[in-house]
C-alpha cells in the first residue's frame, strides 16, 4: 500500500506509516493534515525519540516524464511513487511566441531597434530553459521529499546506455563485459537508435533480433555501429548477403540505413547531458548518490517480472535494488508541472498587440488563481459541494474548475483552502493490486 508521510511537532520527518495507521491517528486526534499533495500528517504532541528506518530515493529521468520512487532497501517496500511530467515543450512554445511578437514589433513602422542578443554571453554550462526546467523540477521534488521522509541515499539513472559495457571489454573486466548485463545495454541502445522497429521492413510491435549490417561471414564486427534490429523474416532472408545486394531493389531504404548506422543519437546525447547537469545539482544535496544505466534498470525490471512504467523503472534503478520489490497496492502520484502563471501585464493577440484590459491583482482575500479549494454553496441555484482549482477576481466572484465542469460566479465566502498553488497539478494513478511473482536475479 502507498504509505502516508508523517512529521513531528518540529516538522522533522518520521517514518511513513500505513494508511490504516494514518486514519487511526486522525480519528484519535493525535495528528492533523499538514499537506494534501503528497498527503502528509503532522503530529499534535511529541513522541519518544525513535530512529526512523532510512529510505532511498530513486530517480529515472526522462525527456517528458521522470519517475520517482522511495524504496526501503532492507524490506524492498516501495513506500511512495510518483510520475513527474515536465513542461519543456510548453516553455519552448512560449519562448517562440514571445520571440515572434518581438520581431513583429521590430519590423512595424517604428524606429529601428537593433537586436541585442549578440551582446549577451552565455555562462559556462548553459542549458536551454526547456531543459533547465526539467532539472529544477526534479531538484524541487527531491528537496520536498527530504522534508517529508528520512531519505539517506539517492539512486539515479545517469545514462541510457553504458557504452563501456558494449565496446571496451578492458574497462571493467571480462566477466562484466560478456555477462547478461552487456546484452541488455546493447539491446537498449539499439532499440533507441532504430526506433523499436525493423530496419528493413519497418514493422513495429513484433519480436526484433539483433542483426549484423555487414555479416560476420564477410568480415563484419560485433561493434554497435555494425548492428541493427530486424524481424525474424527479414533477418532470415538477408542471411549472409551484403546490404547493397539485399536492398538493391530498395535504394531509399539502403540509403536510410547507411546514414542511420553512422548517425549518433543526438537526442539521447542531449538527455544524457541533462542528466549529468542534474547529477551536479543532486551532489549539492549532500547525500550519497548511486548511479546506474538504462540497461541495468531494464535488467532489474525484467528479472523481477514487473511491467514498464516510469515509477517502476525508478524503483529498479541501480545495483542496490532489492531482490524482491513490494509494489502491491502502490498508487503513484501523477505530478504535472504547470508553472506559476504568466508575467505579461495583459493578454496579446497573435501579432503581439494588447487585446485585453490589464490583469487584476494576483491574490484576492487570501486566494490565488490555481489554488485547490473546496466551495460549499448553501444558497442559490448552484447549491452543492465543489472541489477544484479556483480562478479569482477582484470583485470576490470566483470560478472553480472541477473534473467535470467549470462553475462560475461563486462568492468568496463559500471557499476554503485545500492546497495552495505551487506550480504543479496532481492526480492519482493506477496501482497494482496483485503483481506477478518476482524472481530474484542471480
Amino acid at each position: 500500500m502507498s504509505h502516508v508521510f508523517v512529521v513531528d511537532t518540529n516538522k522533522q520527518p518520521l517514518a511513513p506509516v500505513h494508511p490504516g495507521h494514518a486514519r487511526l491517528l486522525l480519528k484519535q486526534g493525535r495528528a492533523a493534515v499538514w499537506r494534501r499533495y503528497p498527503f502528509t500528517l503532522i503530529l499534535k504532541c511529541a513522541v519518544p525519540a525513535k530512529v526512523p528506518q532510512p529510505l532511498r530515493l530513486k530517480i529515472d529521468p526522462g525527456s517528458k516524464t521522470t519517475g520517482l520512487a522511495l524504496v526501503n532497501d532492507e524490506s524492498g517496500a516501495v513506500v511512495f511513487a510518483a510520475d513527474l511530467a515536465h513542461r519543456g515543450q510548453q516553455i519552448k512554445k512560449g519562448l517562440d511566441t514571445r520571440r515572434g511578437a518581438r520581431r513583429e514589433r521590430r519590423q512595424r513602422k517604428t524606429r529601428y531597434r537593433a537586436p541585442r542578443w549578440r551582446n549577451r554571453r552565455r555562462e559556462q554550462g548553459w542549458l536551454p530553459p526547456s531543459l533547465l526546467s526539467r532539472i529544477r523540477n526534479v531538484v524541487t521534488w527531491v528537496e520536498r521529499l527530504r522534508r517529508l521522509a528520512p531519505i539517506q541515499a539517492i539512486s539515479m539513472e545517469l545514462v541510457r546506455f553504458d557504452m563501456q559495457a558494449m565496446e571496451n571489454p578492458e574497462i571493467s573486466g571480462l566477466e562484466y563485459q560478456q555477462g547478461t548485463l552487456a546484452g541488455y545495454e546493447t539491446r537498449e541502445y539499439l532499440l533507441e537508435k532504430w526506433q523499436r522497429k525493423c530496419a528493413y521492413c519497418g514493422k513495429e510491435g513484433v519480436p526484433l533480433q539483433v542483426e549484423h549490417i555487414v555479416p560476420r561471414a564477410r568480415g563484419g564486427s560485433n561493434r554497435v555501429s555494425n548492428l541493427t534490429l530486424a524481424c525474424e523474416p527479414c533477418n532470415t532472408k538477408k542471411g549472409t548477403l551484403d546490404l547493397p545486394a539485399f536492398l538493391k531493389k530498395k535504394p531509399d531504404v539502403l540509403k536510410r540505413i547507411q546514414a542511420q548506422a553512422k548517425a549518433s543519437l543526438k537526442d539521447a546525447a542531449a538527455v544524457n547531458a541533462t542528466r549529468f547537469a542534474l547529477l551536479e545539482r543532486l551532489k549539492a544535496v549532500g547525500l550519497p548518490i548511486e548511479c546506474g544505466s538504462g540497461g541495468r534498470t531494464k535488467y532489474n525490471r525484467v528479472m523481477r517480472n514487473l511491467p514498464k512504467t516510469h515509477w517502476l523503472d525508478a524503483a529498479c534503478v541501480g545495483a542496490s535494488t532489492p531482490g524482491v520489490l513490494q509494489v502491491a497496492g502502490v498508487h503513484p502520484l501523477l505530478i504535472e508541472a504547470c508553472g506559476h502563471g504568466c508575467r505579461r501585464m495583459r493578454n496579446v493577440n497573435k501579432i503581439g498587440l494588447p487585446c485585453s484590459a490589464p490583469k487584476g491583482p494576483k491574490k484576492v482575500q487570501g486566494f490565488q488563481t490555481g489554488d485547490i479549494t473546496r466551495a460549499i454553496v448553501t444558497t442559490g441555484k448552484k447549491q452543492g459541494i465543489y472541489v477544484g482549482r479556483v480562478l479569482v477576481r477582484a470583485t470576490g466572484s470566483f470560478d472553480i474548475t472541477t473534473r467535470h465542469a467549470r462553475i462560475a460566479g461563486l462568492d468568496v465566502r463559500f471557499f476554503s483552502h485545500l492546497h495552495r498553488s505551487d506550480g504543479y497539478s496532481y492526480a492519482t494513478g493506477e496501482g497494482y493490486a496483485n503483481p506477478p511473482a518476482q524472481s530474484t536475479p542471480k
